[in-house]
């Protein structure tokens, strides 16, 4: 008897479809109740981070440099307060073979995918991480198929998407695409079941384990450098993973680096939304998935995300779509270096955070990502315009997303905003509540949850109190 197919079929049968998928039997690290076992379950990648650096060496991933940006810092330094403007610096992950850190995740993955017999791997993605599970599965002689959120139902695409999609296909990989929806995961589901590939999740415990290579060798380069350790550590935000894999990986180094999480400000549109999918000029690191996965990390496609960015950060900031462009332009006329636009995001924050240090501190942004044809500048603010989107100059504050993008008239107009952690921390305890239904919590629930939120026993306790939950 054939299977039954349907949404609502496949949708039930996505626990038994995952493990099978990932080779983790998810159950292990739970409790039965909000609490997992998290660190079991990273330690039971079955890697040290030694082994993973030289997983990730066998196909040329890794050891990328670490760049000052000097005439940057002296732009920085005329805007702030006398004796403010820290140094800034870059980790130029565009050196890695597919052209981001995502590399880094995918080498492990396909590793491991390999490595359990798999003949191929699959992956859910828009964005980076395609390319990179593409190069890394051609390196281990893997096929692989990239699924991609890629139009509205128009049948129109952003360029950067379709730019992403043709460096998937560049390095063999078949590229199914998709209107945005619920029918990606779906369809991820039944091609995971139909080929039995390898899910090359963004979220898996060996996806997060590969970052931690990035922090690692970042606390080091510094050290052999500069004799220290930066006091801040700029990353761009969005599913979270590129944020908890560099903190574990400095933590591992020992290194005490304040962790800053920036996004790019989309508020007020909807990431599935039909009508608000081509009105943002960011495809990833901005809020419409940063503040989702941060307040609600098992949404993604594995049953416990090993992504958890707020067990690691200390603060969280935004800019606008507006200074990133600008940035961008400027990383590219002032530094004679081009890069693409998510990890020119973190630059924008870190631009101005710079301005709120002393000179003699180092603030570096964790990672750069390659540039091509549909991520440049000039497609992309195109793309707007025949949105319907105003492009201006004035000041960057008065951007309204999905309505205008507003370039700052000078670099004096670019600013980052704080969002509320804590505010996203009692979030998070709420989705948890709400999640796994559950009526009063345990002890063990209650320290899980001081831990994913980097807080402490009486804030969960407060928290607690204010949704009238029993512990």
């Amino acid at each position: 008897m054939a299977k039954d197919m349907s949404y609502e079929a496949v949708m039930a049968r996505r626990g038994e479809i995952m493990k099978k998928a990932v080779g983790i039997d998810y159950d292990e690290f739970e409790s039965g109740s909000i609490a997992f076992d998290y660190e079991r379950m990273m330690r039971e990648t079955g890697y040290t981070l030694q082994e993973i650096e030289k997983i990730q060496r066998e196909t040329g991933v890794g050891n990328t440099p670490l760049l000052e940006l000097k005439n940057l810092t002296k732009l920085a330094r005329k805007y702030a307060p006398k004796g403010k403007g820290a140094r800034i610096f870059i980790k130029d992950e565009a050196a890695n073979p597919s052209g981001s850190f995502k590399a880094r995740r995918a080498a492990t993955s396909c590793y491991h995918a390999q490595k359990l017999g798999y003949k191929g791997v699959i992956a859910a993605t828009s964005g980076n991480y395609g390319s990179a599970v593409a190069s890394q599965a051609a390196m281990r002689g893997l096929k692989c198929i990239v699924v991609q959120e890629c139009y509205d139902s128009r049948g129109v695409g952003q360029p950067e998407i379709i730019e992403k999609a043709r460096k998937c296909e560049a390095f063999g990989a078949e590229v199914v695409q998709l209107s945005v929806g619920p029918e990606l995961f779906y369809t991820f589901l039944v091609l995971l079941e139909e080929t039995g590939y390898f899910n090359s999740s963004l979220y898996t415990p060996f996806a997060i384990a590969g970052v931690e290579t990035l922090g690692y060798e970042l606390a080091m380069q510094f050290r052999e450098r500069e004799g220290r350790d930066p006091d801040a550590v700029v990353v761009t935000n969005a599913g979270g993973g590129n944020l908890t894999g560099t903190a574990r990986g400095l933590l591992k180094a020992g290194a005490q680096s304040k962790i800053i999480g920036a996004s790019v400000d989309l508020s007020g549109l909807h990431m599935a939304s039909d009508i608000h999918f081509n009105r943002k000029s960011f495809t990833t690191g901005h809020t419409g998935f940063g503040v989702p996965f941060a307040t609600w990390p098992d949404r993604s496609d594995v049953p416990r995300s090993a992504a958890r960015p707020l067990r690691y950060l200390d603060r969280y900031v935004t800019v606008n779509q507006g200074s990133v462009f600008y940035m961008t332009e400027a990383l590219a006329q002032l530094e004679g270096i081009e890069r693409g636009p998510a990890g020119n995001t973190s630059l924008a924050a870190a631009f101005y955070l710079a301005q709120e240090m002393d000179e003699d501190q180092i603030i570096v942004v964790q990672e750069t990502e390659y540039t091509g044809a549909g991520k440049h500048i000039q497609p992309q603010l195109t793309f707007a315009r025949k949105n319907g989107i105003e492009i201006l100059i004035g000041d960057p504050t008065e951007e309204v997303p999905g309505k205008n993008i507003i370039l700052p008239k000078d670099p004096g107009y670019i600013k980052a905003t704080d969002l509320d952690v804590d505010r996203l921390r009692k979030s998070y305890i709420r989705n948890c509540i709400k999640n796994t239904n559950v009526k009063k919590v345990t002890e063990e629930d209650i320290k899980f949850l001081a831990e994913d939120t980097k807080s402490n026993e009486d804030f969960v306790k407060e928290a607690l109190d204010e949704l009238g939950i029993g512990y």
